[in-house]
């Protein structure tokens, strides 16, 4: 039995999107303290520091912890002394920046 495309074109789509959404998982407080206290990830306040030097005079946000490919992600959101926004990426075990770009 063949399916026509009208049928087959929204189940691909569904399945596109749950898979997308089963990449980046975002993480409550209680587990982001969980996996402080097991020592899997650092403090978000150890690691700020060092994205705040990248922008002099900058303010947080917004930050969340994710999880993405079994990677733990700080991302933040700075607004700059000179009125933009960044985006950065930490990751969460060492501090390192994954991605600095300016949000839309």
């Amino acid at each position: 039995m063949t399916y026509p495309l009208r049928y087959l074109l929204p189940a691909a789509l569904a399945l596109a999107m749950s898979a997308g959404s089963a990449l980046a998982h975002d993480l409550s407080q209680d587990e982001a303290l969980r996996l402080t206290r097991e020592g899997v990830i650092r403090p978000f306040a150890s690691l700020l520091p060092a994205a705040l030097e990248r922008y002099p005079g900058a303010r947080v946000l917004e930050a969340e912890l994710d999880r993405k490919h079994d990677t733990y992600i700080y991302e933040i959101e700075l607004l700059t002394a000179d009125g933009l926004v960044r985006e950065l990426e930490l990751d969460a075990r060492d501090g390192r920046i994954l991605k600095d770009k300016e949000d839309d």
